[in-house]
């Protein structure tokens, strides 16, 4: 055997034992006095050994020899450490070598192997295979690995099946562009890699199988941020003969069951807030509840005043950062670039200090005395010492921009606490928004979303104002998962497929299996998905899903390990019948 051992569990319960260990050299240390220390590492841990001139001349010259990422096996007796290392489980023992076999050398690594590496994203990308040593990245796909397995158990307890569905399927052009792959066999034709699995689990409802799970991969070919990849894991759910409120409660379930197991929190109830009252509070439907500074309308109060900005606007609204009156001219500017920038496309930012001697400063002084900025500050609950942000235009628009200023100053003020954990459900979305260039409509999750039952009557009168059977699960300003409950009726389906705009032709061309399966006694039926790249990184801690995934594509969409994507010779394409053809 290369070990006996590994070489993070040795301690001082096993001094005078003779053990093998085999790993990857981490450091080498040559102290005067001939005595050279080296760390041995593999995925368990660190142990440090020794070597000395008086001991065994001719080990201590071999390890004198040693470079950084040499693979190693070696045999010894365990010592206790004269000089220890308390930081490390195996810091209290070290390892008097009797023999060292050099399994393989290595050329220095392109960076340092060590928690704090000097390797930038772009060279840690092109060597993943090193930077998935370092101990931050495999400690997050262990932590993957435990969420993944717990999941799996909990919903095995539940009586859910895992059943896996197809890779190569039908393309469906709504909600996200698909990645399509040609078919050699049936020339012209492409399959489709799926967004989700949602037809084919909910055929596995009409087919009886009851509860349903899978942690699947998914593709979408959309422009990339920190929380999205082209291709990205769900832990996809269904459930038959539920309503919303038994999905809700299986779920937080799940939930609060990896916060306790996973990180040893126990997570409260979660809240209920409406789509609605989530736009109006926070300016968004993944609301971060963390802190307060909630949007605060101040329309009624700034009219008359002849500042023509928020007269002229539908919505004026306002966030009141507590204590933040200190705020220099540069931050205040800085803040106001930062909303003007074109992500977000505000016009521009007003600012209120309320000074600690109870006076209120302004940027629009001009137009407004201190009565009514104190009119503004009492709506916003604002005390000396605190700042009041405003802004106004199209009032959706104008809140979501409020938004992300909010997010901005409560991360500057330090209100974002990584280990801090919210949960909630925001529920009622609208059914449908409105294309206004192309005059249509288009579901807000996708085409199986049942309405809520009351709001059916509005699909022929007023299909904006019908709100969803449809939930999302936030956590700290992240949508963790999302669902619904599914229409399982085949006469609501065409009638919601009637006012998506499709003809009866397009439907059945594209989702005809379902509306047939439908005819044989579907059940109602509901579900849910989570992102788990987006659990594991909250989990973490980590800014970026990328560092939860073990070999994930930059934000051009490429593998630069593998060089992916790439072009593909004469011969492939011709036997899928293909031309490249790119224009400009």
């Amino acid at each position: 055997m290369y070990r006996n051992h590994t070489c993070g569990e040795l301690t001082l319960a096993d001094v005078n034992k003779e053990v093998t260990l085999s790993g990857w050299v981490q450091k080498v240390r040559k102290l005067g006095g001939g005595m050279t220390f080296v760390d041995l590492r593999d995925r368990y841990g660190i142990t440090q050994l020794a070597f000395s001139k008086d001991v065994n001349a001719d080990l201590y010259e071999q390890s004198n020899k040693f470079g950084r990422e040499y693979v190693l096996q070696v045999t010894g007796t365990v010592q206790e450490r004269s000089s220890k290392n308390m930081n490390i489980p195996t810091g209290e023992i070290e390892i008097i070598v009797s023999k060292v076999v050099v399994l393989n050398t290595s050329e220095v690594p392109p960076f340092t192997i060590e928690d704090e590496t000097d390797g930038g994203d772009d060279l840690r990308m092109k060597y993943r295979y090193l930077d998935l040593r370092r101990t931050p990245v495999r400690k997050n796909l262990e932590l993957r690995h435990k969420i993944a397995f717990e999941t799996r158990r909990y919903l095995d307890e539940r009586q859910f099946l895992e059943v896996e569905t197809p890779i190569l399927v039908g393309s469906t052009p709504e909600g996200a562009r698909d990645f399509v792959v040609p078919s050699r066999m049936n020339p012209g034709e492409f399959y489709a890699l799926p967004q989700s699995p949602q037809l084919f689990k909910q055929l596995l409802m009409v087919s009886g199988f009851d509860r349903y799970f899978q942690i699947v991969k998914c593709f979408r070919d959309e422009d990339l941020r920190a929380d999205r990849q082209p291709e990205f894991t769900q832990i996809d759910c269904e459930m038959s003969f539920v309503n919303q409120e038994d999905v809700l409660n299986m779920f937080e379930g799940l939930t609060k069951h990896l916060f306790k197991v996973v990180k040893g929190i126990d997570i409260p109830d979660f809240p209920r807030m409406t789509y609605t009252d989530a736009m109006k509070r926070y300016g968004s439907d993944k609301p971060d509840t963390r802190f307060g500074m909630e949007l605060v309308e101040i329309k009624d109060l700034t009219t008359g005043k002849d500042f023509v900005v928020f007269d002229s606007s539908d919505y004026v609204g306002a966030i009141c950062a507590k204590g933040a009156a200190s705020y220099t001219r540069k931050q205040l500017d800085a803040l106001t670039d930062y909303v003007k920038r074109p992500q977000i496309g505000a016009k521009g930012l007003v600012y209120v200090r309320y000074e600690t001697d109870g006076t209120l400063k302004s940027s629009v002084d001009k137009f407004y005395n201190q009565d009514d900025l104190k009119k503004w500050a009492e709506r916003c609950q604002a005390q000396p010492g605190d700042l009041i942000l405003i802004i106004c235009g199209e009032t959706e628009k104008a809140q979501k921009q409020l938004c992300e200023l909010r997010l901005e100053v409560g991360e500057q003020l330090g209100l974002r606490d990584k280990n801090k954990f919210n949960c909630l459900w925001v529920v009622d979305f609208p059914l449908l928004e409105k294309d206004e260039e192309l005059g249509r409509y288009f579901a807000k999750h996708h085409p199986f979303t049942s309405p809520k039952e009351e709001d059916i009557p509005l699909l022929d009168s007023d299909p904006g104002a019908v709100r969803a059977n449809a939930y999302d699960m936030v956590i700290n300003g992240v949508e963790v998962g999302g669902g619904s409950i599914r229409i399982y009726n085949s006469q609501l389906q065409n009638k919601m497929f009637h006012t998506l705009g499709f003809t009866e032709e397009r439907a059945q061309a594209q989702f005809g299996f379902l509306m047939n399966a439908f005819k044989y006694g579907a059940p109602p039926h509901a579900g849910l998905a989570f992102g788990l790249d987006r659990l594991v990184s909250l989990f973490a801690g980590l800014d970026s899903i990328r560092d939860c995934i073990a070999f994930p594509k930059n934000n051009s969409g490429r593998d630069v390990m593998v060089d992916a994507p790439s072009t593909i010779d004469e011969e492939q394409l011709d036997e899928l019948h293909l031309k490249v053809e790119i224009k400009d």
